[in-house]
């Protein structure tokens, strides 16, 4: 990752001109937020331009952490007059003024990928419209984007993108551990990545795809393990399998960190998603 103390500045792919409402609403947000004293990193499309030097097309800014500082942050917004909303409360807040939203993100959609310490302390230093501030590490950036497969909008490129210009730099031992048991959805990016790009196939350590390909070759069918874990990729293309074909949500507790309810929220705000 280079040195974390670095400052850099970052790409945005809708770049805020002088005077711009946009450039405008983020940096009184980010000075905010500043204010606040709560720990917070940005993610999303700013931090992944910064890595991979590509634009990104976005339309809000992606503002990360920890759950237990999301009450004062949006509490903050409120009182300088934006409208806040927690519109699922496993994992997302919004704060909007006019046309102009800010995402908070605690965890994520599916629910696995939950904001802890090491976010913070694996930070990269750098600069968002002349403010200075941290960014997501790669590594939790790549996990959070591997499970975003939904019909509307697949991260796949992404993540082969942050692969591309930061593999070289990756915490491989960390990256592993963030993934856990859904190792499969890591290796099936790092095949792609190598399908993608075949002059870059080095970049993948040997070591990383022996491990993971020999967990592979371990695996044996399960034919009584009728657990759809397709719902951790999309919330919307495996609920035939739910409903019509019987199979239990990956999710939900005690397989995921979902309750039933939370679920049912996630899931009634596709329509309006669309």
């Amino acid at each position: 990752m280079g040195d974390p103390c670095v400052t850099e500045s970052v790409n945005t792919g809708r770049v805020p001109m002088a005077g711009d409402r946009l450039l405008a609403f983020y940096v009184h947000a980010l000075g905010l937020l500043e204010a606040t004293g709560a720990p917070f990193l940005v993610g999303g499309a700013f931090a992944h331009s910064r890595y991979t030097g590509r634009d990104r097309e976005t339309k809000d800014l992606d503002v990360v952490l920890r759950r237990e500082d999301v009450p004062r942050v949006l509490a903050a917004f409120s009182e300088a007059g934006y409208h806040v909303d927690v519109p699922f409360p496993h994992w997302l807040g919004k704060v909007r003024r006019e046309d102009q939203y800010i995402d908070v993100v605690f965890s994520s959609g599916n629910g696995i990928v939950r904001v802890d310490d090491r976010w913070f302390i694996h930070a990269v230093s750098a600069e968002v419209l002349g403010i200075p501030v941290s960014l997501c590490p790669p590594e939790e950036l790549l996990w959070s984007s591997s499970f975003v497969q939904e019909r509307e909008r697949y991260d796949g490129a992404a993540v082969l993108h942050l692969l591309h210009a930061q593999a070289a730099q990756l915490d491989w031992n960390r990256l592993l551990e963030r993934f856990g048991e859904n190792w499969p959805v890591l290796l099936s990016y790092l095949i792609l990545f190598q399908f993608t790009y075949p002059d870059r196939r080095a970049d993948i350590p040997d070591v990383v795809m022996s491990e993971l390909t020999n967990r592979l070759q371990c695996q044996q069918p399960e034919p009584d393990n009728r657990v759809c874990r397709g719902t951790l990729l999309s919330r919307q293309q495996y609920l035939f399998d739910l409903d019509q074909l019987g199979y239990t949500d990956a999710r939900l507790r005690p397989h995921g960190a979902m309750t039933p309810e939370q679920a049912e929220i996630w899931t009634r705000a596709i329509e309006t998603s669309r």
